[in-house]
């Protein structure tokens, strides 16, 4: 197979509607916003709906999620060591090339070979210093998305659950919540794949159109409490295939010649010899 031949930059316009895109557990679960109020949904949690999308798609995925889990693995250590080419606890041994072990996670799950992933783990013992850090450099980088305009956050008082001991008069302390969503807003993301780094990880051309066709589906079968169905979709996804493995221009530029308008319509500026393609959400 492969490896990735033309640098490709990517933009994706997403639309929330009365959903809460990305909770932070150190500020009570509210929406991310930054200090001009601007709405925020982390790389990090993109990453891990294409993730889960992926898996839906058949792709084989290391970092999977707790209640998506299909092989039962307790930890990511077990995974590796009883997953990695067949080469067991062999290839987080004492001695074996950390070029091997790399190269059979890459092959491996479509994530590790895409984003790379740090197989960091100590030894037996919690004070044994002949742990294994093997850092892999994947070639899709993405970056957090953020709103067109500072969003309208709404919170609401719920009732969490109903209580389970006593005679029911009297409501526990931790019956009583908060709820918040992001009443509109448009959100903008960008990323890029490198090509350089595909050739170390194995992430091939037809990887690249795995994602291009996963991306329109970020947020489905992705509902929840907080994000009901249809409250989160991606608008267009913008894609520029480059003629080389260095690109024509640098992604700084490319990502500046698009503008998202806040009603989620775009405009792109002529890059010569640049043609993206613009593809509508699912």
């Amino acid at each position: 197979m492969n490896t990735l031949q033309n640098k490709i930059d990517f933009a994706m316009v997403i639309r929330v509607k009365n959903a809460n895109p990305n909770g932070d557990p150190l500020n009570g679960n509210r929406p991310r916003t930054d200090y001009e109020g601007l709405g925020e949904i982390t790389d990090v949690c993109l990453k891990r709906k294409l993730r889960d999308r992926l898996q839906e798609a058949g792709q084989s995925i290391f970092v999977q999620s707790d209640d998506r889990k299909i092989d039962g693995e307790l930890s990511l250590r077990h995974r590796a060591e009883s997953e990695v080419n067949g080469l067991g606890k062999k290839a987080f041994a004492k001695g074996f090339k950390k070029e091997d072990t790399a190269k059979a996670a890459c092959a491996k799950w479509f994530d590790v070979r895409a984003f790379g992933q740090v197989l960091a783990f100590k030894g037996k013992k919690d004070d044994d210093a002949d742990g294994v850090s093997i850092p892999i450099r994947g070639p899709v980088t993405i970056q957090s998305a953020f709103s067109k305009q500072p969003v309208s956050i709404t919170s609401t008082q719920i009732t969490k659950s109903v209580n389970g001991e006593g005679d029911g008069s009297k409501r526990g302390p931790d019956t009583m919540g908060m709820k918040f969503r992001v009443d509109s807003g448009v959100y903008e993301c960008y990323g890029s794949i490198n090509p350089q780094l595909a050739e170390r990880t194995g992430f091939s051309n037809a990887d690249a159109e795995i994602l291009k066709q996963i991306f329109p589906k970020l947020f489905e079968n992705d509902a929840s409490s907080a994000r009901p169905e249809g409250s989160m979709e991606v608008v267009k996804l913008i894609w520029w295939k480059h003629s080389s493995k260095a690109g024509q221009y640098s992604s700084a530029k490319v990502h500046r010649s698009l503008t998202v308008n806040t009603d989620g319509s775009i405009e792109i500026a002529t890059l010569e010899g640049l043609t993206p393609e613009i593809i509508e959400g699912f």
